[in-house]
């Protein structure tokens, strides 16, 4: 009895020692991500390198701190709320209606149905107001599977800002008036696999079953396909860090941990595909996440392209992501964008101060200081907009028109 009561007390000692490490990895994790989001600019390497790494971003109150900055959003100049003029005469209203009425699965147990109607009322707005706003962009099914996760984070005026640029980056391909894009990207996984296991390739070829069994994991970065709300939230954290194509490296990925499964089925297109298109609720994401980056590391996009029959300059998303990366090395913390904007509504005093003769009364530093204050605020928003062309220029430069007085409503 006392052996057994040692023993005991040894297990409880080994747990309790783990669990001191998981928190102090926390506790680290944590410390890390705040110093890089206070860094001057922001140290956007960490952010990206702390959502991939075990546990994400860990909450969402952190989600809602760095996805923005992932995506080269200024929080202080988000667009209005969408108004429910979006949805007249839109040509998507009626679709993208039933497809939100039929997301009640995508929202929490047991939130009130008031609560959820509400949130699906934001959501149809959010969309059609991104695709209004974008007329090249075409609406598809399980678009508002990526939609719904933003608005349950972060909020409907952050959700419209994510959505508007995921939508013209990372999901652009899915967008287009036809799907021979996203078939494309769909063609990316089988040379990974093949790269890898060359006999679950084979069979994979050999039943036919193709790769549309991947098809909703890819266009709704497994929003649509998971049951457990945690799950999908791990995924966007490494999604929103990553290259457009990882989703389709995790499909692989989970492809190539189901091998036994895969290779015990009969090689038939119905059997393959019924097996690989029920993705269990259970993977081991901490494992698979890691596994997909090396793939990603070992078999580049560059080098799958000629075998995926993709030339990169042909999809918006691979060709765009380069420069849209570069342009978020620049960004100011949210303290700093905060001072600046309200140096820029200080500034608008300043001109009142003019046109009723009081001018004088100032300074002569401090008049130079509202001066820097003005110019220092265009050249953050101009900044943001960087390397990412002279359309994004011009919605920056749309941002700047509004003045001052816009911007503070934001507070």
């Amino acid at each position: 009895m006392k052996r057994l009561g040692r023993k005991k007390q040894n297990a409880v000692n080994g747990n309790g020692s783990a669990t001191r490490e998981a928190d102090c990895g926390r506790k680290q994790k944590l410390a890390e991500i705040h110093q890089a989001l206070l860094s001057d600019p922001v140290d956007i390497e960490t952010l990206r390198r702390t959502a991939g790494s075990k546990g994400g971003l860990l909450t969402d109150e952190l989600r809602r701190k760095v996805w923005p900055k992932l995506l080269n959003i200024n929080v202080y100049d988000l667009p209005h709320k969408p108004g429910r003029d979006v949805r007249e005469n839109h040509k998507d209203y009626n679709q993208v209606l039933l497809d939100v009425r039929r997301s009640m699965k995508r929202f929490p147990k047991g939130m009130p149905a008031a609560e959820r109607a509400v949130l699906q009322e934001q959501l149809i707005d959010i969309i059609l107001k991104v695709l209004k706003r974008n007329p090249q962009l075409h609406y598809y099914q399980g678009y508002h599977d990526v939609a719904v996760t933003l608005l349950l984070v972060v909020g409907e005026r952050m959700a419209f800002a994510m959505l508007d640029t995921l939508s013209n980056y990372h999901l652009r391909d899915f967008m287009d008036p036809t799907m021979d894009s996203t078939k494309h990207i769909l063609n990316y996984l089988m040379p990974i696999l093949e790269q890898v296991d060359a006999e679950l390739h084979d069979f994979m070829i050999r039943s036919e079953v193709g790769t549309i069994f991947a098809l909703s994991w890819l266009i709704t970065w497994y929003g649509h396909v998971l049951s457990e709300f945690k799950h999908t939230l791990r995924l966007y954290d490494f999604f929103l860090a990553s290259h457009p194509l990882m989703p389709i490296y995790l499909a692989a990925t989970i492809v190539l941990h189901r091998e036994k499964e895969v290779k015990q089925t009969e090689c038939d297109m119905a059997m393959v595909h019924h097996l690989l298109s029920r993705i269990p609720q259970d993977l081991p994401y901490e494992l698979l996440i890691p596994r997909s980056q090396e793939l990603f590391s070992q078999y580049p996009p560059s080098l799958l392209a000629k075998r995926a029959a993709l030339q990169s300059r042909k999809s918006r998303s691979i060709s765009t992501f380069q420069a849209f990366q570069l342009s978020t090395l620049h960004q100011r913390p949210d303290s700093v964008l905060q001072r600046l904007t309200r140096a820029q509504g200080s500034s608008t005093s300043r001109q009142a101060y003019q046109h009723s003769g009081m001018e004088a009364a100032l300074p002569r530093d401090r008049g130079q200081l509202w001066g820097n204050g003005n110019r220092m605020v265009k050249m953050a928003v101009w900044g943001l907009s960087a390397g990412l062309g002279a359309a994004v220029f011009a919605v920056a430069q749309t941002a700047m028109d509004w003045g001052p007085e816009v911007l503070l409503q934001l507070f």
